[in-house]
């Protein structure tokens, strides 16, 4: 999977799924104080995640996980491993 793909994916469901405004949504924004995600929403990620992109996240490999760049990181070392 390309990384415009993993990216692409990842847009969509922050948008539909936990209506985060568009505009807010940049590789250097950050999960919780940019976007407001919080623990309740993470649990929709880790469900999203697994039925996008066929993995689980570990809450122990998602520590160094602050920004949406991080995160795109995160999915395409595990997606193409």
């Amino acid at each position: 999977m390309t990384r415009k793909e993993i990216e692409d994916k990842v847009r969509a469901f922050l948008i539909d799924d936990l209506e985060i405004d568009e505009d807010k949504i940049k590789d250097d924004a950050q999960l919780k104080a940019d976007l407001g995600i919080d623990s309740l929403d993470l649990v929709d990620i880790v469900v999203i995640v697994e039925k996008n992109f066929g993995f689980k996240i570990k809450p122990e490999e998602m520590k160094d996980v602050v920004t949406l760049k991080d995160f795109c990181d995160y999915i395409e070392r595990k997606v193409n491993k």
